[in-house]
């Protein structure tokens, strides 16, 4: 399980330090991908392999659902720690979630996400502002 948030530094050659206390829950080899709200999402292999199955039993027929899929599928790419435990993000994810030098890691139950610093913060400010409301909406959903 991943949780908490730990800002780190994109390198020059594209490098990203995983968290030392997630680098054995993720493995050797994992999925990086498109994520939502412009982050990316980066999965251990069975997690990605869970995912990824749902993704390809939702209705073709339906535009919300192919486009879903379509960002996800898409976008992903294998990646594998180096001995450092770092990754390498690639060039059209980290436009995508317009990464600059420093991000944030943030660990979300099964898989990280990886966010632009400035943009993570942003987020969570408006989350953290609309937290009450958020709450009540999700009494729906049982929570």
């Amino acid at each position: 399980m991943f949780i908490g948030e730990y800002t780190y530094v994109i390198d020059e050659k594209k490098r990203l330090a995983i968290p030392p206390k997630f680098r054995s829950a993720l493995g050797k080899k994992a999925v990086i991908t498109r994520g939502l709200d412009q982050c990316l999402f980066l999965y251990p292999i069975k997690a990605w392999e869970e995912q990824a199955g749902k993704l390809s039993k939702l209705p073709l027929a339906q535009a919300d659902a192919r486009g879903i899929a379509r960002l996800m599928l898409t976008g992903a790419w294998d990646v594998e720690l180096d001995n450092l435990g770092r990754i390498l993000v690639p060039d059209r994810l980290k436009s995508y979630a317009a990464l600059q030098k420093k991000v944030v890691v943030a660990g979300v139950y099964d898989r990280m996400e990886i966010w632009d610093e400035q943009k993570w913060q942003e987020y969570k400010e408006k989350v953290e502002n609309e937290a009450g409301d958020i709450s009540e909406r999700l009494k729906e959903l049982g929570l």
